[in-house]
């Protein structure tokens, strides 16, 4: 485990009452977890946006599987992506839609690729791409 390290920082009352209210309303321990939250967010949005390092996604999508041959195309993407598939969820949400979830691994700009070729193929009905990365402790 990490040496913790304390420090100081200064903030105007009206940004400590909001943070204060923010932990509070999202059932933090202490302003120090929700701040070590708010940088490992910052600094996970920073890998995708500099685009050197592998960072991971997970793409969910619905769709109508009585599309025709949607449920191929999507196939055919996975098959031709550039990034590792890690895995893939497949639930019948009811007879007209399914619901899956794709794990991602690879390099920012190919992930983002992928996810909006997925979702552009008629009879996707949504698609949200979570960025994610292995965050420092």
């Amino acid at each position: 485990m990490d040496k913790i390290i304390r420090f100081t920082i200064s903030l105007p009352e009206a940004l400590l009452d909001g943070l204060d209210k923010k932990v509070t309303e999202q059932g933090y321990a202490s302003r120090s977890e929700f701040i070590r939250d708010l940088i490992r967010e910052k600094m996970i949005k920073d890998e995708w946006e500099g685009g050197y390092d592998e960072v991971i996604g997970v793409l969910t999508i619905i769709y109508t599987h009585h599309q025709n041959d949607l449920v191929q195309k999507i196939t055919e993407v996975q098959h031709d992506a550039n990034v590792h598939i890690m895995c893939n969820t497949h639930v019948h949400i009811n007879h007209e839609n399914c619901l899956e979830t794709v794990m991602l691994k690879g390099m920012a700009d190919d992930i983002v690729s992928f996810s909006q070729k997925i979702s552009a193929l008629k009879g996707v009905k949504f698609a949200k791409l979570v960025k994610a990365a292995v965050p420092i402790s």
